[in-house]
């Protein structure tokens, strides 16, 4: 700052000037009381004080500057996560409308989730994307949009950071082949609104894609779905150890029942999707009538191509599909690197249900718009009950799921699949990174 400006000085950013701060005496510019020695002394002082700020402040900006520089280069921008901070979140609802799937609660699973991570656990509107079937503003939940949106979360993210995966729709379950290290003999899958059906093998690839220090939570509202992230160590269910309980009886996928839950009345959907009913909207989807069980990898390889799950494709490695025509070329690419490797040990399942149970989708016969899966009901209904400042562990919040379940009537068994270790730390944490 030049000597010119020594009469008037502008402080940085704010506009005010040395008589603002120090007004002229009533007699200044004539008068007996006026001191202008003691007022230029002042100004001079003002002055000093305001170059040395002035210093301090572009020292600061050039720091900042190289701060956010190398902060850009580490979170490039992916669609629906422009703004990539310590937490970030993919949640998906799959309703099916018009089909004979269709469900009533999935939709509304995710937008109360939506609104849990907000208000309880200190997620944005800038990093929550979301897919849903119901609404065109939203990006439609086919299996090619699910794994783009899940690899953005788990590639954009950096150690320490926070993610959280939200699945509501139907699941179903793939005898796996015999000679396969699959740990509950399935291949359980969720069923994108298109059919192209993503598997345990996926899961399991995308978890191991976590930079270290980096979690990734996942619920998982759907049938099936026990296992859904292939060899995870179980810590609490019986899908991997296949114990079978008799005890209770599962709601039977695709048919109706009047039961007593909660408040009122509701109706009871299993969200599980039987192979025949697959079977027969893949022949509505592809114009196709050849389609049984035995072919429904094939099926979904051909109708979606590269679109497909590249693991749904295993069954091909021996250098035959199951009609008998020769591995294709694309099979024999994806062997190679699809070996069997155990899940990130910093990847968490909270699963609605066991591999061969049903999960149920409720309909309030009063307020039937209120429709909602039953685990993730349970998990908000937990999370707003919660002491201020109570911490939940995955452990204690999923043997809440099931105890609160029982009592309500429900026969689903939540489950629970991580590390020793993850399976005693928080559900997620509220604090954030701003």
């Amino acid at each position: 700052m030049g000597p010119e400006h020594s009469d008037r000085v502008r402080t940085q950013g704010f506009g005010v000037t040395p008589t603002r701060f120090f007004p002229q005496s009533k007699t200044e510019g004539g008068g007996s009381g006026n001191n202008f020695g003691q007022i230029a002394s002042l100004r001079e002082e003002f002055k000093l004080f305001q170059d040395n700020q002035t210093r301090e402040f572009g020292l600061f900006r050039d720091e900042m500057r190289q701060f956010m520089q190398g902060f850009q280069m580490n979170h490039p921008p992916h669609g629906g996560l422009e703004m990539m901070v310590g937490k970030a979140a993919v949640l998906i609802g799959c309703n099916y409308p018009g089909t004979k799937a269709e469900l009533k609660g999935c939709v509304n699973d995710v937008q109360r989730m939506r609104r849990c991570l907000i208000d309880h656990f200190g997620f944005t509107e800038a990093n929550i994307t979301i897919l849903i079937d119901t609404d065109d503003s939203y990006t439609l939940p086919t299996g090619v949009n699910i794994r783009r949106a899940i690899n953005r979360l788990v590639r954009s993210a950096n150690p320490g950071d926070e993610l959280f995966l939200h699945f509501s729709g139907h699941g179903a379950r793939l005898p796996a082949d015999p000679e396969e290290n699959d740990n509950t003999g399935y291949h359980e899958c969720i069923v994108p609104c298109d059919m192209n059906l993503i598997i345990d093998e996926d899961f399991r690839h995308f978890v191991n894609k976590l930079a270290d220090g980096c979690r990734l939570t996942i619920v998982a509202d759907s049938c099936n779905s026990g296992g859904l992230i292939e060899n995870a160590k179980e810590q609490i269910g019986e899908s991997t150890a296949r114990r079978k309980d008799e005890a209770f009886a599962d709601v039977p996928a695709g048919v109706q029942l009047h039961t007593r839950a909660g408040n009122g009345d509701i109706h009871l959907t299993g969200r599980a999707l039987p192979i025949p009913t697959l079977v027969e909207l893949l022949k509505g989807s592809t114009g196709k009538e050849d389609i049984h069980e035995g072919n429904i990898r094939s099926t979904i390889i051909d109708a979606f191509g590269d679109s497909a799950s590249p693991r749904l494709a295993k069954s091909h490695y021996r250098g035959i599909d199951v009609n008998g025509k020769e591995e294709s070329t694309r099979a024999k690419k994806q062997s190679a690197f699809l070996a069997p490797t155990a899940p990130s040990g910093r990847s968490v399942l909270i699963s609605a249900c066991q591999s061969d149970q049903n999960a149920a989708d409720a309909k309030p016969v009063v307020k039937p718009e209120g429709a909602y899966g039953a685990l993730s009901n349970t998990i908000q209904s937990i999370l707003a009950d919660q002491a201020k400042g109570e911490v939940l562990s995955n452990r204690k919040l999923v043997l809440m799921a099931r105890e609160k379940l029982a009592k309500q009537g429900f026969t689903q068994r939540p489950g629970l699949y991580c590390t020793d270790e993850v399976a005693e730390e928080p559900f997620l944490t509220s604090d954030s990174v701003v």
